[in-house]
């Protein structure tokens, strides 16, 4: 039985995470915890942390675990270049599993748009990546869809700083053959749709997400964890856990 740690137990994916615990045989909810409560004692009372909180609280969740020597889960987005630094610093020390999303499904949207990266070349296919969530969600674009503009990058050999454009506004001339367009929607409660398109001459082709719980998030998250604590030190993703890695 893994005993998890929970932060951000008053928020909407806290709250997710400890039902996802209570749903599963092999979890059990060692400890929670919120801002402003002794994180270390949290921690000594578990084998694993499950953080879905902040960004700014990354560190440290990480030290702490580094001194105590315990497995992290990271699902917090919006991570500064320093940020995902001292994650990739943190790995060499505990075993560590960062990712911008747990879902399955999303986790095949990532290896479809993969594939279909390096099936459809970019001098034909015009790409354009779209995501919308709940109007409270504070980073964009969100870390899904920073995840796809990497894969994306990686294949077609692009770069983000110079050759994504989030959005458009003006006369801003034709379609640069590089480019790939990044376009962010915020409103209501939508949990989270990502959609990747790649479009020619005489067809398009699409390739879309959408979620409708944040249990999918939750439950993979504990998955997670239950795998990580058989793992050696080092950084890993959820195509790690899901084995969609070659």
């Amino acid at each position: 039985m893994l005993n998890i740690l929970v932060t951000g137990k008053s928020g909407r994916m806290g709250q997710a995470i400890i039902e996802a615990i209570s749903q599963n045989e092999g979890a059990n909810l060692g400890a929670t915890h919120d801002a402003g409560e002794n994180f270390s004692l949290a921690l000594s009372q578990a084998d694993a942390v499950i953080d879905f909180s902040h960004h700014t609280f990354t560190r440290t969740v990480l030290e702490e675990a580094i001194k105590q020597q315990k497995i992290v889960v990271i699902g917090t987005t919006g991570h500064s270049d320093e940020e995902r630094a001292f994650i990739q610093e943190a790995a060499t020390q505990i075993p560590v599993v960062c990712a911008s999303n747990f879902s399955v499904g999303v986790n095949t949207l990532f290896w479809l748009t993969q594939k279909a990266a390096e099936i459809l070349p970019q001098s034909q296919f015009d790409i354009e990546v779209t995501e919308m969530h709940h109007k409270h969600k504070i980073d964009a674009p969100s870390g899904t869809a920073r995840t796809l503009l990497d894969i994306l990058n990686k294949v077609t050999q692009t770069s983000y700083e110079k050759d994504v454009a989030h959005g458009r506004h003006g006369n801003i001339g034709a379609r640069k053959p590089q480019e790939i367009g990044m376009h962010t929607l915020r409103g209501g409660d939508v949990v989270g749709d990502h959609t990747v398109m790649f479009a020619a001459d005489g067809e398009r082709f699409e390739l879309t997400h959408k979620a409708s719980s944040r249990m999918t998030f939750a439950s993979g998250s504990v998955t997670a964890a239950l795998w990580l604590q058989n793992q050696e030190k080092g950084l890993y993703d959820m195509q790690d856990v899901l084995g969609f890695k070659d």
